[in-house]
């Protein structure tokens, strides 16, 4: 019984934590060869974020890279160009009316109100952009959007998971 118990609580554990609250995909140039880049270089000429949030996503983009066996090179295979962009949201929400009813009930004569309400929010993405150095073409790109750029706090915790997860897709699976 503990045995299926601790199954139980395991799975529900792995459902809640593999939700992510970002949207990330990837595309890539299927005449690539993938298994010939080992060197990289980063380029930050699109790169518009303040100096902390910059560190923070160079920092993880290298870690990430260095993990999948790429390392920093002056001649690099792949040059690494990395975009920041954020967009203003506005999300509005509309309750169900209530109230008092007439006659018939909810369907019947009578009066009823509902309540409307927005917030606005900053909501950032990042652009990883590796482009062959010798061809100068694109030969990868990962998004990946949700970070809550309103919030310090949200921001620390997010670049590095949001960079891990757009890195996940890398080398693509063909």
């Amino acid at each position: 019984m503990k045995k299926y118990f601790f199954l139980l609580l395991a799975s529900a554990t792995l459902g809640i934590t593999s939700c992510s609250p970002f949207q990330v995909r990837s595309d890539y140039a299927e005449t690539a060869n993938f298994n010939n880049y080992k060197t990289y270089k980063l380029r930050i000429d699109d790169l518009k974020l303040n100096d902390i949030d910059k560190d923070r996503v160079l920092n993880e983009v290298s870690k990430q890279l260095q993990t999948k066996g790429l390392s920093v090179g002056e001649n690099p295979d792949l040059i690494v160009n990395v975009k920041a962009q954020h967009k203003k949201i506005t999300d509005i929400q509309r309750d169900r009316p209530y109230g008092m009813y007439g006659w018939g009930g909810p369907w019947g004569w009578g009066v009823g109100m509902s309540r409307t309400w927005s917030s606005n929010y900053n909501q950032g993405a990042l652009v990883l952009d590796l482009i062959d150095a010798r061809t100068q073409k694109l030969v990868w790109q990962g998004i990946g959007e949700g970070i809550s750029v309103d919030s310090p706090k949200a921001k620390q915790k997010q670049i590095p998971e949001i960079v891990a997860e757009i890195m996940a897709n890398y080398p693509p699976k063909k």
